[in-house]
């Protein structure tokens, strides 16, 4: 049974890209029992250790932040113009709430010009984001009492449970912060194979530059990215579009627009899930990225990564939707995956075959690619 109660106060938890601050001491509360110790580097990384019985380092890598803007002018009427932190899809955002971070936090609403208004040309188009504003319903002398330029504004959407799923803004990536939490709560007892890095990243949304920095300093030999991925299994969406779908289990990545994960990861990972009863499914996305490609690339050495993806509708929207089965089955894919490391034959000289199965039986006898 997925923990909602946490999942829904790491989800409305503010902490947009470079303000992650009241999500990272949610995370440090919940993980200080968990840990054998927690370390936060300059960036405001957050890092929890677990020490394994042999000196090999494995990085699980959640970004904390998520997508919302800053505060670049407010004008004469008290209307503040602002410029985005992160990707965002401009159709979704008309008369939405947001909250704006200033001394004190102020409800706002995203304004534009009314449709009535719009010329007839002006109504067939996407409406720029540049076109918005936040009104606060305040006038520039109260707005200013509270707000400055360069303060952070989040999107104001609570976390409800809806059919077999939960829908919110920010579950890219809050759902992958409560995945890692449980999965350390799941490993508390568990004597690990190798040092686990779990890192709960910043500023993942404009760039993986957290991820860059927390990786140069661990330098891990294994790593997972653990973030959302595409569902786009709704109508009008064709099969080869889909690339998840919600409700057929946790996502394997093969490769996004930023990585190609390890072949021997994806096989392991396979081989983990067909082995513990977890549904799993496979990701191919054309575009995009994650941590994973910074935990491959900045350490000294490289790293062997693969990466668990959670399927999520409507992506960089006002509000998300994810299934509770997958998120429960990507815990369950994170903590064997990690528990059972040294278990796999990751020599590139193994007869690692894509087109068999872990688990198969060679001819000469014994487990196939497995210890």
């Amino acid at each position: 049974m997925l923990n909602i109660s946490l999942l829904k106060a790491i989800c409305e938890a503010p902490g947009v890209s470079g303000f992650e601050r009241r999500i990272r001491e949610l995370v440090l509360r919940e993980i200080k029992e968990l840990a054998d110790e927690v370390q936060i580097d300059n960036m405001g990384n957050v890092v929890a250790i677990r020490r394994g019985r042999v000196a090999k380092r494995v990085m699980v890598a959640a970004h904390m932040d998520e997508i919302g803007f800053i505060v670049n002018h407010i004008d004469d009427k008290g209307f503040l113009r602002f410029l985005p932190l992160g990707g965002f899809d401009p159709k979704t955002l008309t008369a939405q709430r947001v909250i704006v971070h200033g001394s004190k936090d102020l409800i706002g609403v995203l304004g534009c010009k009314p449709i009535h208004i719009m010329k007839p040309e002006e109504r067939k188009n996407v409406i720029p984001l540049a076109d918005y504003f936040v009104d606060t319903g305040l006038s520039k002398e109260e707005v200013s009492r509270y707000v400055s330029v360069g303060d952070p504004i989040s999107r104001e959407r609570e976390l409800i449970e809806i059919g077999h799923c939960v829908t919110s803004k920010s579950l890219d990536n809050r759902v992958s912060v409560f995945i890692l939490i449980e999965t350390l709560r799941r490993l508390r007892d568990q004597e690990l194979p190798y040092d686990l890095y779990a890192t709960f990243t910043v500023q993942e949304e404009v760039g993986l530059r957290g991820a860059m920095a927390s990786t140069a300093h661990i330098d891990p030999d294994f790593g997972f990215g653990l973030d959302v991925t595409i569902a786009y299994d709704v109508p009008g969406s064709s099969a080869h579009e889909t690339v998840t779908s919600l409700g057929e289990g946790t996502a394997i990545k093969v490769i996004d627009g930023s990585v190609i994960s390890d072949y021997r990861m994806v096989n392991y990972l396979k081989g983990v899930a067909h082995r513990e009863g977890i549904k799993t499914q496979l990701e191919l996305l054309p575009a995009g990225g994650t941590d994973t490609a910074a935990i491959q690339r900045y350490g000294t050495k490289g790293a062997i990564v693969g990466a668990i993806s959670i399927p999520l509708r409507n992506m960089h929207q006002s509000t998300e939707m994810a299934h509770c089965q997958d998120i429960e089955a990507s815990i369950a894919l994170l903590s064997a995956g990690i528990h059972q490391l040294d278990r796999y034959d990751w020599d590139f000289s193994a007869s690692h075959d894509s087109n068999r199965h872990p688990d198969a039986k060679p001819s000469s006898g014994g487990e196939f690619d497995w210890l």
